[in-house]
């Protein structure tokens, strides 16, 4: 019932936010004919009303129910909403403004107040200062969206990264070595297996000796894999492909139908154990808090795999380095498989220096923000200090993957799925 009230609640305030926006619209266009004010109006209202009434419907339906049709539409209700949020917020400094004026006028001589008011409402450049807010809250707000609907084209838009990285401790038989890693597939949010295929050819093509996965090869369910099977499977390299668990491996995010009150579930249980099997039908070594040695002209590195480890208590932490590291102490080479970025500096660094390169996903770059030369931003650096790219400390490395696949919102802006190229000197 707390649910269902929310949900009016917020559906209310959605409501009283479009009122807020369109009180702009329709001041902007006071002077503008009718017949450009009544096709405005109405686009305006034919594509908020709509949100508001899927909100309320989507509250008294599955939650498993038409789930692309949710992806895109929770999307697009985000994206209204943030544009209208910067709108509204134009909107409030210059209700602020008129609020300060209001109290001088209370306090000042009717001259004053009569210059102070012609100073707030003076144009510059034929603009009053109240149109140009609106005006530049509408002008953002509407920028911010259409870019968030152009990012709906970009979900599938591999791009092959390259690095190149040297160690003093590797070994002369792994100089030169060719490593793929992909990460956060989540083919749960697929509906293209063309545009899926396209990727995996990305990989093949360049022909890696090894290729790693790091977690989170659904959102939530074993099934949302049984598609892609046959696409996947066709990953190969002639060292192998190894693999890791990601927080969404685990089904923890659903609502299995037979919780108790401990939340405990045996269809969650048979849904990761499948989801493991699923790892071995594609031809992956599932790395399960275990290491595999790996040898070239007998010179030999570690490859090291565990669970998902999180500083952040809202994700699992099932991951067991001590148990996943015993036994490559006389290894010289050391690479880690661990999902969540967070993992280095919560353990990896301070407590095991001798992992040369630790590979990580889970952040997708949040699918938003700006890559160019000298220049990255993501709304994902003020939730981890680890969120993109290569970071180093002393002789140690971390690598994090910006992802092959997407979740939540369906498309990438400014940060692109990614296939990494990691050539080991």
């Amino acid at each position: 019932m707390r649910s269902t009230s929310f949900i009016i609640f917020f559906a209310i305030l959605l409501l009283l936010i479009d009122i807020y926006v369109f009180v702009a619209i329709r001041s902007l266009m006071q002077h503008t004919s009718l017949r450009w004010k009544i096709p405005v109006y109405s686009l305006y209202w034919l594509v908020s009303a709509p949100v508001i009434l899927s909100i309320l419907f989507f509250q008294f339906i599955p939650g498993d129910a038409f789930p692309m049709f949710r992806s895109y539409f929770r999307a697009v209700a985000i994206g209204l909403g943030l544009a209208k949020t910067v709108v509204v917020l134009f909107m409030l400094i210059d209700d602020g403004r008129r609020a300060v004026m209001w109290v001088v006028e209370k306090f000042r001589s009717a001259p004053a107040v009569a210059a102070a008011v012609a100073e707030g409402n003076k144009e510059v450049d034929g603009i009053s200062r109240s149109q140009f807010l609106m005006k530049s809250g509408l002008l953002v707000g509407g920028t911010l969206f259409g870019t968030l609907l152009y990012g709906f084209s970009n979900k599938y838009n591999y791009h092959v990264r390259k690095l190149r990285l040297q160690y003093p401790n590797l070994p002369e038989a792994f100089r030169g070595l060719k490593m793929v890693q992909i990460s956060d597939v989540h083919s749960g949010s697929f509906a293209n297996k063309e545009a899926v295929m396209r990727g995996i050819e990305l990989i093949q093509a360049q022909k890696p000796d090894l290729v790693v996965f790091t977690g989170d090869l659904v959102n939530d369910r074993a099934n949302e894999m049984e598609d892609y099977i046959d696409v996947f499977n066709k990953i190969s390299a002639p060292m192998g492909v190894y693999s890791t668990l990601g927080n969404h491996d685990y089904g923890d995010y659903y609502h299995w139908p037979d919780y108790d009150a401990n939340r405990h579930s045996v269809l969650k249980v048979q849904n990761l154990e499948r989801l493991k099997a699923i790892h071995g039908e594609l031809g992956w070594r599932l790395l399960m808090n275990e290491h595999v040695t790996l040898e070239r002209n007998g010179e030999k590195i570690a490859l090291i795999g565990v669970e998902n480890w999180s500083q952040n208590p809202r994700f699992p932490r099932k991951g067991d380095l001590a148990a996943a590291h015993a036994g490559t102490t006389g290894i010289p080479f050391k690479i880690l498989l661990s999902h969540d970025p967070t993992h280095w500096d919560g353990q990896v660094r301070s407590t095991y220096p001798d992992i040369d390169l630790m590979l990580a996903g889970h952040t997708h770059g949040m699918q938003f923000g700006v890559e160019i030369p000298f220049f990255k931003w993501s709304p994902a650096q003020y939730i981890y200090k680890q969120w993109a790219g290569l970071y180093e400390e002393g002789a140690q490395k971390l690598y994090v993957n910006r992802g092959y696949g997407f979740l939540g919102y369906p498309g990438r802006v400014g940060i692109m799925p990614e296939i990494t190229v990691i050539e080991l000197a």
